[in-house]
């Protein structure tokens, strides 16, 4: 046991005398462990997408799923525990049909990343429950524009022009500091995103690997095949 820690993890109510949530600070660790998904706007949309991180060739990829459709104008990449993103998914998907039955309207983009983020905090206050072990990087657009917000276990959230979370996250962010431009075009974006997972994976960038998710403005949320995919991998390779 680490100097000063004692037995302050050993729940989640209980604040450490520098002021840490022990369990919170785990939960995070769980999502650097984590497959690396990255985000990022352009003009008129946005785009996501997940490094699958396929352990063995006997796997079905179309089994394993990181970007998930809440709505039909926003989506969600995560990284951490799958089973807990899935639960905080269904309870995002719930809240927006919710809003558009009673309202007759779309939920905006940053009122559901803050019902969100409100579930979880609820997950770091109480004796009994541990906090969620997984980041979603949410993505929409709405009547007030394009967004793209990365929240964590904690239910703190951040608005981003292009972000990541999980295992690749600092050396993808350092590659969007360099290269990253406002009001560039949907391939521009796309390529940027792979070159970033490609920059932060040591192994090779294969199509079946590799989930691709775009909402463009007046569009719904749409998925990219794998042969789209394969194209931008071989205009990546191409341009290198």
């Amino acid at each position: 046991m680490q100097p000063g820690q004692m037995a302050y993890d050993r729940a989640i109510t209980v604040f450490s005398p520098d002021g840490r949530l022990f369990q919170v600070e785990y939960a995070r660790v769980a999502v650097t462990r984590g497959n690396t998904t990255a985000g990022l706007k352009f003009k008129n949309g946005i785009v996501l997408m997940a490094d699958k991180k396929i352990s063995s060739r006997l796997v079905e990829t179309s089994s394993i799923e990181k970007i998930f459709q809440i709505d039909e104008h926003i989506g969600c990449a995560t990284s951490g525990l799958v089973a807990d993103a899935r639960v905080l998914v269904d309870y995002a998907r719930l809240v927006a049909q919710i809003n558009k039955v009673t309202y007759s309207e779309k939920i905006s983009v940053d009122m559901l990343v803050k019902k969100i983020c409100d579930y979880k905090q609820n997950y770091t206050q109480y004796g009994g429950v541990r906090p969620f072990g997984t980041a979603l990087l949410v993505a929409g657009v709405d009547d007030l524009g394009v967004h793209l917000f990365e929240t964590d276990p904690s239910g703190a959230l951040v608005s981003y022009k292009a972000g990541s979370i999980g295992a690749g996250r600092n050396t993808v962010m350092e590659l969007f500091e360099e290269k990253y431009k406002d009001a560039m075009g949907m391939d521009e974006a796309i390529l940027l995103g792979l070159e970033a997972l490609q920059k932060s994976s040591e192994e090779k960038m294969d199509a079946k690997t590799i989930e691709v998710s775009v909402i463009v403005e007046g569009e719904k949320f749409r998925r990219l095949t794998e042969q789209e995919i394969q194209s931008y991998i071989g205009r990546l390779a191409g341009a290198s």
